[in-house]
């Protein structure tokens, strides 16, 4: 079993940061990718931003230049610092471990930018 454990989020204006982080557990051994979506009310599930594990990082042209991903192997765990952030960024954010092409995902975690 996999467990995917988010933690992070909150509410804060527009123009703010906020980090998240995930930690995966159990039978993992090396995920392929870690990485970040986003689900906006009345809105499809979407990236945001994954990282492979040799560190290679794909972003969502919408946070790129505002929204980090960084990867501790050793530690299982993904990171997203995210500044400068919209109200369009609202949502909720789901943590997502890739391992043998299985995806595993955590509960999410509510992200709310207001103005």
């Amino acid at each position: 079993q996999v467990q995917v454990v988010e933690s992070g989020g909150g509410s804060v204006q527009a123009g703010g940061s906020l980090g998240l982080s995930c930690a995966a557990s159990g039978n993992v051994l090396s995920p392929n990718t870690m990485g970040w979506y986003r689900q906006a009310p009345g809105k499809q599930r979407e990236l945001v931003a994954v990282m492979t594990s040799g560190s290679t990082a794909n972003y969502a042209d919408s946070v790129k230049g505002r929204f980090t991903i960084s990867r501790d192997n050793a530690k299982k765990t993904v990171y997203l610092q995210m500044s400068s952030l919209k109200r369009e960024d609202t949502g909720v954010y789901y943590c997502n471990v890739n391992l043998f092409y299985k995806d595993y995902w955590g509960q999410g975690t509510q992200v709310t930018v207001s103005s």
